[in-house]
C-alpha cells in the first residue's frame, strides 16, 4: 500500500504509560464507537502520552495541535496557499485526520477563540461532517476518525472554560496526578534516575499540591519531575535542579518560592 501524508504521524514505538485506573478500557470502549472525547486534568499529569499510547494500541495517526488564543479556524481546517503552480488548497491538521482516519488531539482546546473551536461542531455529533467553506466542499469524517481534547479545568475556571454547548458533545475522562507508587516508576524511567531520587522528588511534589489553591496555582507536576530527574542524573546538584525546573519555574512570588525550595532542602538538603 503507497504511503500517504498521514502515515507521518503514526506511533511506531509503544511510549511508556502506567495506566491509574481503567482509562485505557473506557478509551478503547470510546474509540469503538468513534465518541469525541475530553481529558481534564492538571498540567503535566500524562494526558498527552495517555493519547498517545492509545494511538499506538489503536494503530491509529496521531496529529497533535497545541491550542492558543491566536489560533484560526484556517489554522485547523486549511487555507489556500501560493506555491510554485499559483494557489493550492492546504489541508490543515484537523482536515488531515478527518480525511485520512486519524485521531485529532487539540491539547489545552479553552485557550482557543470559541469562534475557532465551533467548527468542530459538526464532527462531535451523528453528521461527522467537516464544512471547509473558503473551498465550498463538504467532507465526511472518515471511519476511523476521532476528536479529543484536553484542558485543565481546575486552572481554567479562572479564566477561560468550554461552552456548554461544546462541552455536551463529548464524552469525558478525569485524570490527576499518578499514585506516589506508579508516579515514582514514571519518574525513576522516564528521567533515568534512581529509586531513591525519584522517590524524593515525588515526596517535594506532594509537599507542594498542598499549597494549590493557597497561594499556588498548580503545584509540581510529573513533568517538572522529569526535568529536574534529568538534571541530577546529568551531575548538576538536586537543589540546584529543583529550584531551575520547579521552584523558580512555578511562581515569581517570593514567600511561595521559600516554601517551595523548603519543601527540596527537607528532601535534598
Amino acid at each position: 500500500m503507497a504511503s500517504t501524508a498521514i502515515d507521518a504521524y503514526r506511533i511506531t514505538e509503544e511510549p511508556y504509560y502506567r495506566p491509574s485506573a481503567d482509562e485505557i478500557r473506557l478509551y478503547e470502549h470510546a474509540y469503538a464507537h468513534r465518541l469525541p472525547l475530553i481529558l481534564k486534568g492538571p498540567t503535566g499529569c500524562g494526558k498527552t502520552r495517555f493519547v498517545e499510547y492509545m494511538a499506538w494500541k489503536l494503530r491509529r495517526p496521531l496529529i497533535t495541535l497545541a491550542c492558543n488564543e491566536d489560533m484560526t479556524a484556517s489554522d485547523l481546517v486549511g487555507r489556500y496557499l501560493l506555491d510554485a503552480n499559483g494557489t493550492a488548497w492546504h489541508d490543515g491538521p484537523l482536515t488531515q485526520a478527518v480525511r485520512h482516519g486519524g485521531i485529532c488531539y487539540l491539547d489545552e482546546v479553552v485557550e482557543a477563540r470559541q469562534d475557532t473551536t465551533v467548527v468542530i461542531h459538526p464532527l462531535t455529533d451523528s453528521r461527522r461532517i467537516l464544512a471547509l467553506d473558503k473551498k465550498g466542499e463538504v467532507i465526511h469524517a472518515h471511519p476511523d476518525f476521532q476528536l479529543v481534547v484536553s484542558y485543565n479545568p481546575g486552572y481554567q475556571s479562572r479564566s477561560k472554560d468550554m461552552k456548554p454547548s461544546t462541552r455536551q458533545r463529548f464524552a469525558a475522562l478525569q485524570f490527576e496526578y499518578q499514585h506516589p507508587d506508579i508516579e515514582i516508576q514514571i519518574v525513576a524511567h522516564e528521567a533515568r534516575v534512581t529509586n531513591e531520587i525519584a522517590t524524593k522528588l515525588v515526596g517535594i511534589a506532594a509537599c507542594s499540591r498542598t499549597l494549590i489553591s493557597r497561594g499556588l496555582e498548580e503545584g509540581v507536576s510529573t513533568r517538572m519531575l522529569i526535568y529536574a530527574g534529568m538534571l541530577i542524573r546529568d551531575g548538576v546538584d538536586p537543589r540546584a535542579s529543583c529550584a531551575m525546573t520547579m521552584t523558580h519555574a512555578l511562581t515569581d512570588d517570593p514567600d511561595m518560592a521559600v516554601a517551595l525550595q523548603g519543601f527540596v532542602d527537607a528532601y535534598f538538603g
